[in-house]
């Protein structure tokens, strides 16, 4: 991890560690925008594009751009392992649209809002996710100028919400598609980087914490002066130390 806040990420590794993965996405994306000075509310009320663009930024920071990805194929079970662009993943995602969609449908008019995370996340809790997302996020519903409740929407106007919303925020569902190499069938899978970033960031955090261990009971430094050295210094102290 090539990165000058090491005691900053451990912090939020530790805070992690007890939390669920949407409680662990929302502490990575408070790391990604410290402009936004950490305010929850402010963060779950970005559209999930967003959130998506700013991890993958995060993660092209914090670890390089090149994410190594390994995925079964769907067909005939053959192990693939490819690599991902996190940067061109943060840029590709970042381009947004209008944040409430308007759709006209045979007689039907509806104004949509673009679901944040907050939405997303209270939508899932239900026992009809789809449902409730659509109830929360539906500005206006009307036919024939005649207001109407979400639930009279037909499956043609929700379709028509559903694919005006993917163009407004591309970014709020990253699904691969990649052919297998054996077989040629391709295979499609979401692509959760919050998860991918938290298990990367897990395993940066247990091997620091091991090599502040061995340079401290090698020279008995403490934490904050071990995290203040470069992270090639304190690779060059652990060889001296492995050599002695």
């Amino acid at each position: 991890m090539a990165i000058t806040r090491a005691a900053d990420f451990l912090a939020t590794w530790e805070a992690g560690l007890g939390r669920a993965p949407a409680g662990r996405a929302l502490l990575l994306h408070r790391a990604a925008r410290p402009d936004l000075g950490g305010e929850p509310e402010a963060l779950l009320s970005l559209p999930v594009g967003e959130r998506e663009a700013d991890l993958f930024a995060l993660r092209r920071t914090l670890f390089g751009e090149r994410m190594q990805v390994r995925l079964a194929c769907g067909a005939c079970g053959e192990d693939m392992e490819f690599e991902l662009d996190a940067g061109e993943f943060a840029r590709s995602l970042a381009v947004r649209g209008e944040p409430v969609v308007r759709i006209t449908e045979h007689g039907w008019e509806a104004e949509f809002r673009v679901p944040g995370v907050a939405d997303l996340t209270a939508a899932a809790r239900a026992d009809d996710p789809r449902r409730a997302l659509l109830v929360r996020c539906l500005v206006t519903a009307a036919r024939d100028g005649v207001p109407v409740p979400a639930d009279e929407l037909p499956a043609t106007v929700q379709r028509r919400i559903a694919e005006a919303v993917e163009a407004a925020d591309p970014g709020g569902d990253v699904t691969l598609s990649i052919a297998c190499p054996e077989c040629g069938e391709a295979t499609r899978a979401e692509l959760d980087i919050a998860s991918y970033l938290w298990t990367e960031l897990d395993a940066w955090a247990r091997d620091l914490l091991l090599d502040i261990h061995l340079l401290a009971t090698a020279y008995g430094w403490s934490e904050p002066e071990i995290l203040a050295l470069s992270p090639l210094r304190r690779r060059y102290y652990l060889e001296l130390c492995a050599d002695a």
